[in-house]
C-alpha cells in the first residue's frame, strides 16, 4: 500500500487553512496505481453477490463505476440536490456546522438488492452514512462500504456499527 501512498499528492491548508488535503488527482494519472487501487477497492468483494455499486459524488463515481464492471454489477450514482434527471429520494445529514442533502434516483436499488458502496474518502462519515440510508429508504441491503481512504482519527467508522467496512489506505 506504499506505492498507492507514494501516488498521492499532500496539499497543506487546502481547502481551508489548516487542512491536508490528500489529491488523488495523482494516483488518477498513473496507470499502475489507479489500476492498482481499483484492484484493492474490488477483490475483498469478488463473489459476494454484489448486484449494484453506489458511488457518492464525485470521485466515488471514478471508483465505483469501475468497481461495478469487475464485479459485474450495476452502477448507481449518489448526488448532490437537483443534479439527477429523475424522480430521487433525498436524505439530509449534519455537518460540523449547517447541513447537506445527497439523492439517489427512486429506481437506482431495488428492494433486497446487494449494494456495495463506494467513495474515496471516509472522513467523519456523514456523507456515506447518508449514502447507506438512501439504500435503505430503497429497500438495498448494504453489503459493505468501500473507500481508498480513511482519516482514522475523525472516527467515521463509528457510525457503521455492525456493518463492514473496507478501506485501502489509512492516514
Amino acid at each position: 500500500m506504499d506505492n498507492l501512498k507514494s501516488k498521492i499528492r499532500h496539499v497543506p491548508d487546502f481547502p481551508k487553512a489548516g487542512i491536508l488535503f490528500y489529491d488523488i488527482t495523482t494516483l488518477l494519472q498513473d496507470p499502475v496505481g489507479l489500476r492498482d487501487a481499483i484492484d484493492s477497492l474490488t477483490t475483498p468483494f469478488i463473489g459476494q453477490g454484489i448486484e449494484m455499486v453506489v458511488g457518492i459524488e464525485s470521485r466515488g463515481f471514478i471508483f465505483g463505476a469501475a468497481v461495478a464492471d469487475r464485479l459485474g454489477a450495476g452502477f448507481a450514482p449518489v448526488r448532490k440536490p437537483g443534479k439527477l434527471p429523475s424522480t430521487t429520494t433525498r436524505v439530509s445529514y449534519d455537518l460540523e456546522y449547517g447541513s447537506d442533502a445527497l439523492e439517489i434516483h427512486d429506481d437506482a436499488v431495488k428492494a433486497g438488492q446487494r449494494v456495495l458502496i463506494v467513495d474515496d474518502l471516509l472522513a467523519t462519515g456523514g456523507t456515506a452514512r447518508a449514502a447507506a440510508d438512501l439504500v435503505g429508504r430503497l429497500g438495498g441491503q448494504v453489503h459493505a462500504l468501500a473507500f481508498l481512504i480513511e482519516l482514522v482519527g475523525l472516527n467515521g467508522r463509528d457510525k457503521f456499527a455492525g456493518q463492514t467496512l473496507h478501506s485501502v489506505l489509512k492516514y
